[in-house]
């Protein structure tokens, strides 16, 4: 080798060793990179694979033509206008009660006694009436006596008529205070007043007691007496559902005790002032009671709109209750079948049923969703 091949080879090495030192000892980052991610495909829970898919048989879905209906709950409430309050116009003190809280009273019928003062200030004012009025007559039949006869004036004769028509205003008056306070006999001074039922109908609310006190106007009502031959169902109807509501359409109404009997009842008001915290309106419905509503039931209220809608309707047997949900099984390609889930509406003759939502009239569906699922689970 010669001095010039020897200079190069030692430039060469030297220059590697340089490389080594300035890298720092760190490892090539391509080696170090993560490896790249591999993506997955999952089975789509709701495709089943069968073998021999003609064991199965299909069916169509029907059309079905149907006004859209919204459905909301309500509470059973007394007429408003049929529910009349008992009042005592005496003040005094309650010395019998003839009737309870829940109990079907006829009209007229007694209530509650009160023994009143009020009575013996009145019989009172009464009987002095009426002998005021005695006395005005007889001095009346004197006055025409003489004046018939030139012994007095015809103004004693006028005076002494006015004095008897005025006494017998005294004693219309006494008397229907009397009848007011609540005491029809007026040939029979008692300071009892009885108070009577003015309509028939329930006792449904009561504040009296035995024993108990009344003050006339001042004090809360003995009794509250509804007649619930009709009642008002009171229903939360939410803002955007306001276009289905119509004053004089029908209602269905569910009581939620009687679930399987319906009946029908008249829109009669919707509430013109929305609850701001919860934006509903109040909607009335007037229905008539055959016995079994009661004030406080919960009920559910359908409401049918007037625009029909086209749906599917599909045999009972296609769709398959599951997990709170409905489904039906709708053939694909080959022999894949998809799970659809669908909305169930009412029931229809001939055992079908309505289909809000999920599919179309003209699909083609599982007649028995049960059978199937019961066959690819196995």
């Amino acid at each position: 080798m010669n001095r010039r091949d020897f200079a190069a080879l030692a430039l060469s090495l030297a220059l590697g060793m340089l490389g080594v030192g300035c890298s720092g000892g760190k490892s090539d980052p391509q080696a170090e990179a993560p490896p790249p991610l591999k993506v997955q495909s999952v089975e789509d829970r709701n495709v089943f694979h069968v073998d021999r898919p003609e064991r199965f048989q299909l069916t169509h879905a029907m059309e079905h033509i149907a006004a859209p209906e919204l459905k909301v709950t309500g509470t059973v409430n007394p007429d408003i206008s049929r529910t009349v309050p008992v009042i005592s116009l005496a003040t005094g003190r309650i010395v019998e009660i003839k009737a309870r809280l829940g109990d079907t009273v006829k009209k007229g019928q007694l209530l509650l006694r009160v023994q009143s003062a009020d009575i013996s200030g009145a019989f009172s004012d009464y009987r002095k009436a009426v002998a005021d009025e005695k006395l005005a007559n007889v001095q009346l039949e004197r006055s025409k006596l003489l004046y018939d006869r030139g012994a007095i004036a015809l103004n004693d004769l006028q005076i002494a008529q006015d004095t008897e028509d005025k006494a017998k205003v005294d004693v219309e008056t006494t008397a229907e205070k009397l009848r007011v306070l609540g005491n029809t006999s007026l040939d029979q001074p008692s300071g009892i007043v009885d108070i009577h039922a003015p309509i028939s109908g329930v006792i449904t609310d009561q504040q009296v007691t035995n024993a108990a006190g009344v003050q006339g106007l001042s004090s809360p009502n003995p009794f509250t007496i509804s007649d619930l031959t009709y009642v008002w169902v009171l229903c939360d109807v939410y803002e955007n559902d306001l276009g289905n509501v119509h004053v004089g359409e029908n209602a269905d109404i569910r009581l939620n005790a009687y679930p399987n009997q319906v009946f029908s009842g008249t829109i009669s008001n919707v509430g013109p002032v929305l609850d701001p915290n919860i934006r509903t309106a109040k909607v009335r419905i007037e229905v008539r009671n055959p016995g079994l509503m009661r004030p406080g039931m919960f009920v559910t209220a359908t409401f049918h709109g007037r625009q029909k809608e086209t749906r599917a309707a599909v045999p009972a047997t296609a769709i398959l209750h599951l997990h709170d949900r409905d489904w039906v099984y709708l053939p694909e390609s080959g022999s894949q079948f998809r799970r659809v889930q669908v909305v169930g509406g009412d029931m229809l003759p001939s055992n079908m049923q309505e289909i809000v939502s999920g599919i179309s009239p003209g699909q083609q569906i599982v007649a028995n969703a049960l059978e199937f699922q019961n066959t690819v689970e196995q």
